[in-house]
């Protein structure tokens, strides 16, 4: 692992029961607190709660977000593949990517959620399925990333987000900036240790890897254990279920930044 990375600190603004004016003070709150990355996610209905509350579209909105903000980083926690012809993804992402002055990062996972693949009339099938679906795009979006004119502003960075050991992080390893994962410390260090072998198998230095991890809890009780399993972004989870937005435990993960990289 590299350790020399620093340590960034992530928000995930769930686009659910709320206004998209609340949405959009909220990524603006986000950016001048100091967060380094803001993400949203990618469903079509509200994942707990009121199940037919409000909700809006990743994508579109994402291409808000680059207009809105200057600074931080954007993107989904994560696409689905299932959603989106990958050639037509890897041109929308391409697109945000200008318009955000490169600042984009395409979140990507195989989708899991039935409700959106039933209402939205996409073939649900199986997760085996849905996972060979995505490790068919991945290339393809790279592919046409190399043929779109304007090319992107940059190399655009891939985050894979899951931890099927088999699958997943086999993709990880041979596409992904950024691997996104879940758990406690110990289930994070056993993933992380699955991916370096699977890039030791395909010949890539794992340290090109940054770690994810989405954290809840104040940071000095779930910070440390997760860094020293190489976790280096950390991800706040924050939705609208409520009377706004509360920044209070993202402030206290950026603090956390700001002492642990000096």
């Amino acid at each position: 692992m590299n350790d020399s990375r620093p340590v960034r600190i992530g928000l995930q603004l769930q686009p659910q029961h709320a206004d998209y004016a609340d949405i959009r003070r909220t990524v603006a709150a986000a950016e001048e607190a100091g967060a380094d990355v803001v993400f949203n996610w990618d469903h079509f209905f509200p994942l707990y709660g009121e199940p037919d509350g409000k909700h809006f579209e990743c994508w579109t909105m994402l291409g808000a977000w680059a207009e809105a903000t200057s600074r931080v980083q954007i993107g989904a926690l994560v696409t689905c593949n299932s959603y989106r012809n990958p050639d037509l993804l890897a041109d929308m992402a391409r697109t945000v990517d200008h318009i955000s002055g490169g600042r984009l990062i395409l979140g990507i996972g195989s989708g899991w959620f039935r409700r959106d693949y039933d209402e939205y009339g996409y073939e649900f099938g199986t997760a085996g399925g849905r996972l060979n679906d995505l490790g068919a795009a991945l290339p393809r979006i790279r592919s046409r990333w190399q043929r779109l004119n304007p090319a992107p502003t940059r190399d655009i960075p891939v985050l894979i987000g899951g931890g099927g050991e088999k699958k997943t992080l086999r993709y990880a390893a041979e596409h992904a900036t950024i691997w996104h994962g879940f758990g406690d410390a110990e289930t994070v260090t056993h993933k992380c240790a699955v991916l370096d072998g699977h890039c030791r198998d395909i010949g890539r230095d794992p340290a090109e890897i940054e770690r994810s991890a989405a954290v809840e809890g104040a940071p000095e009780e779930v910070g440390p254990g997760l860094h020293d399993a190489g976790v280096r972004l950390f991800t706040v989870g924050q939705d609208g279920d409520g009377p706004g937005y509360d920044l209070g435990l993202l402030k206290e993960w950026i603090a956390w930044r700001d002492e642990r990289n000096g």
